[in-house]
């Protein structure tokens, strides 16, 4: 499948609309971080075994890192977002497949000394739904992302590999 700016533009349109304002942390006290909408695109991806649409997001530290190509490890301070929805057949344009339902978001928080303990460095947590309910039955939640995350253990844990801007020519 390839991505086009159609698809990048609708994507990114979904992300504008805000979230709700009091969203629970995560069982394990991470924080939503409510300003997400408002950070810039690092990659996108399709999953073709679960038909979901991926735009992957980040902070200012995030941004920077992954433009610099800082990303093995990822400096501490970063965040990646990963915002999903379902795919569907874009109505004006059917060879096309387009963001439709949200599904979730979830977040990958680095801090190199705080998170020492889980042998990652990272935070992670998860918001389910358009409601953005905390994903996860108690603070244990995050050892579910690390074995997900355990075959890119030796790209610092992330999978996203950054989407390359050609050089602007002037």
């Amino acid at each position: 499948m390839r991505i086009t700016p159609v698809l990048i533009t609708l994507a990114l349109s979904s992300v504008a609309q805000a979230a709700p304002v009091d969203i629970p942390a995560s069982p394990n006290g991470i924080a939503f971080p409510a300003d997400y909408a408002d950070w810039r695109v690092i990659s996108i991806s399709h999953r073709v075994d679960n038909h979901t649409l991926r735009m992957i997001l980040g902070n200012d530290v995030a941004i920077k890192a992954a433009r610099n190509g800082q990303t093995n490890p990822w400096p501490d301070g970063a965040i990646l977002g990963k915002v999903v929805w379902k795919e569907a057949a874009e109505v004006n344009w059917p060879t096309a497949i387009a963001p439709k339902a949200f599904v979730h978001a979830e977040f990958m928080f680095r801090d190199s000394k705080k998170w020492t303990e889980n042998g990652t460095g990272w935070g992670w947590a998860r918001w389910k739904g358009a409601d953005y309910t905390p994903y996860g039955e108690n603070a244990k939640i995050e050892q579910e992302c690390i074995a997900c995350h355990t075959p890119v253990k030796g790209r610092n844990w992330v999978f996203t590999t950054p989407a390359a801007f050609p050089a602007v020519v002037k």
